[in-house]
C-alpha cells in the first residue's frame, strides 16, 4: 500500500471533510498553497527535490527538459489509483501521462492536459500554470472512484509544433480510443484587470463546430454556472489552432474523425494575455493567483463531473473516544497512518483507538475503494488552543519555524507531519522560545501539532 497522500486536518471535534463525494467538496479541495508552490518549483523560482537531489528547474526547453519530466513523473508517483506512461516519441520528445481507469466505463476516456515545455527560462504562465492545474486535478481526483477513465497528460514539444500531442492523438485515433473530450489548459495565470473592476477574471474557451466541441464548451459553462466561481467566460469560435487541443481536431479525415476538444486559458480574445509571452520575463510574480485558483477549481470540477464521481462518502466523524466512517453499508478497514499498516480486527464502521495516533479508514462499496484523510487522534480529549494563545511563524517558512505561546510555563510537545501523515519531526520544549529546524526538509505542505497538558492544536505549514 502506498503512503497516504491525504491531508491531515485539525484536531477539533468535528466532521473531517476529506476528499469526499460531491462536486462542491472537490472544488473545496483545490489548494492555493499547493498550486503556488508547484508553479514556483516548476518554473525555477525555488528549488525542489527530484530523485533525492535538490535541483532548480529554470529551463524547460525541449532539448533540456528531462529534469522537468522527471519532476512530473515523481509527482504522479505520489498518487494512488493511476498508471504512469513515460512516452518517448522522438529523440528528445517525452510525454508524461497518468491514467485513472473508470470503475464502470473504463473505455470512455476524458483527457485533461497541457504542455510542459517552454521557450525560455522560467515561463511560469506558459505553461507551468496549465501543468500545475493538471497535477492538482490528478492529486484530488486520484483519491476518488470515477465511472469513466481520466487521462492526465502533459505534452512535450508543443513549442516546436505540437509534436507530443500530435503523436498521442494520432496513436489514439489509430487504436480506436473512445476519447469523449479533451480539455487543454495553456496559459491560465495572467489577468491584467484590476481586481474587482468590470471585466475582471475573463477567460477564453476556444472551440470549433466539429466533433461536438461546442457541446463540450457548453458543458464547461454549465459547471461554471452551477457553482460559485469568480470568473467570466469568453467564447471563441473558431478557436485558435496554436495549442495542443487542435491535435485532436485534425486527426484522420477532418471533420469526420475529429475528437471533441477545447482550449481553456486567459483571454487572448480580449487582448488580456501576459505581456511577457515567450520570454524569461514570464515569472511567478506576474501571475494573478486568485484568478488562476478560480480557473483550477473550474477545470477540476468539470473533470469530476464528466469523470462521473461515484457517491462514496469518505468523511470521518470524530468524538472524544471514537472515529466513525460517515458512509454506511460498506466494508471498512482502519489503518495506522504512521506505519501504513492495517489494524487487525478494526473492520467496523466505528473504531475506538486505544492510544493516541494518526488513523484513516479504507471504505469499499462494490468495486470502489476510497481512503479517508489521516486524522490525528488524541485519546486525552484535550481542548483546542485559541487563536490568541499560539502564534506559528514565519509561514511560509524556509529554515526555522517559531512557535510562541501565551503560557510560558507549560511543557510543549511539537509533532510535525508531512501530507502523507508521516511523523517527520518531534520535539518537547519546557522553556521558550520554541523553534523547529526545517531547512533540510523537502518543500511542501506540513502540519504541526502543538500540545500542552491542557490543550492541543494543529497548524498548516508551507515549507519553501
Amino acid at each position: 500500500m502506498k503512503t497516504f497522500k491525504a491531508t491531515i486536518l485539525c484536531l477539533f471535534l468535528c466532521t473531517y471533510n476529506s476528499y469526499s463525494q460531491s462536486i462542491q467538496d472537490i472544488i473545496d479541495k483545490v489548494d492555493l498553497d499547493i498550486l503556488s508552490l508547484t508553479i514556483q518549483e516548476f518554473s525555477g523560482e525555488v528549488t525542489t527535490v527530484v530523485d533525492g537531489n535538490t535541483v532548480t528547474i529554470i529551463n524547460r526547453q525541449q532539448a533540456n527538459n528531462d529534469l522537468a519530466g522527471d519532476y512530473l513523473v515523481q509527482k504522479f508517483e505520489q498518487l494512488d489509483n493511476i498508471t504512469i506512461t513515460d512516452q518517448f516519441f522522438n529523440t528528445n520528445g517525452r510525454n508524461i501521462i497518468a491514467t485513472q481507469l473508470g470503475k464502470t466505463n473504463p473505455q470512455d476516456i476524458y483527457i485533461i492536459c497541457g504542455h510542459y515545455d517552454s521557450v525560455a527560462d522560467y515561463c511560469a504562465d506558459d505553461n507551468a500554470t496549465g501543468t500545475t492545474a493538471v497535477l492538482e486535478a490528478a492529486r484530488i481526483l486520484s483519491t476518488q472512484c470515477l465511472d469513466n477513465t481520466i487521462v492526465y497528460a502533459l505534452w512535450d514539444e508543443e513549442e516546436t509544433g505540437l509534436q507530443g500531442s500530435q503523436f498521442y492523438a494520432n496513436q489514439a485515433f489509430n487504436n480506436g480510443d473512445n476519447i469523449l473530450g479533451v480539455l487543454n489548459l495553456d496559459m491560465m495565470g495572467y489577468d491584467g484587470d484590476a481586481v474587482g473592476q468590470p471585466g475582471d477574471n475573463e477567460f477564453d474557451i476556444d472551440y470549433i463546430n466539429a466533433a461536438d466541441s461546442e457541446g463540450m464548451k457548453d458543458d464547461i459553462i454549465s459547471v461554471l454556472n452551477a457553482y460559485t466561481f469568480d470568473l467570466s467566460v469568453v467564447e471563441v469560435n473558431p478557436g485558435t489552432t496554436s495549442s495542443d487541443h487542435s491535435s485532436f481536431w485534425f486527426v484522420g479525415s477532418f471533420p469526420d474523425d475529429a475528437f471533441s476538444a477545447v482550449l481553456l486559458g486567459e483571454s487572448w480574445e480580449t487582448n488580456d494575455e501576459t505581456p511577457f509571452y515567450h520570454s524569461s520575463g514570464d515569472r511567478f510574480s506576474t501571475l494573478d493567483l486568485p484568478y488562476f485558483y478560480e480557473l483550477t477549481k473550474l477545470t477540476t470540477a468539470y473533470m469530476a463531473t464528466v469523470g462521473g464521481l461515484v457517491n462514496v462518502d469518505n468523511n470521518v466523524t470524530q468524538t472524544l473516544t471514537t472515529l466513525t466512517a460517515d458512509q454506511a453499508s460498506a466494508s471498512y478497514q482502519w489503518i495506522n497512518c504512521n506505519t501504513n499498516a492495517s489494524i487487525s480486527g478494526a473492520t467496523s464502521q466505528s473504531y475506538i483507538p486505544s492510544v493516541s495516533g494518526n488513523y484513516a479508514v479504507e471504505i469499499t462499496i462494490g468495486t470502489c475503494t476510497e481512503i479517508s484523510n489521516c486524522i490525528i487522534f488524541d485519546t486525552l480529549g484535550l481542548d483546542n488552543f485559541l487563536a490568541s494563545e499560539v502564534k506559528v511563524f514565519p509561514n511560509p517558512v524556509k529554515a526555522n519555524l517559531n512557535v510562541e505561546m501565551t503560557d510560558n510555563n507549560e511543557t510543549i510537545a511539537l509533532d510535525l507531519f508531512d501530507v502523507s501523515g508521516k511523523l517527520v519531526l518531534q520535539k518537547s520544549i519546557t522553556n521558550q522560545p520554541i523553534s523547529l529546524h526545517m531547512k533540510n526538509l523537502p518543500q511542501g505542505i506540513y502540519f504541526l501539532k502543538v500540545s500542552s497538558s491542557k490543550k492541543t492544536g494543529t497548524y498548516k505549514i508551507v515549507k519553501e
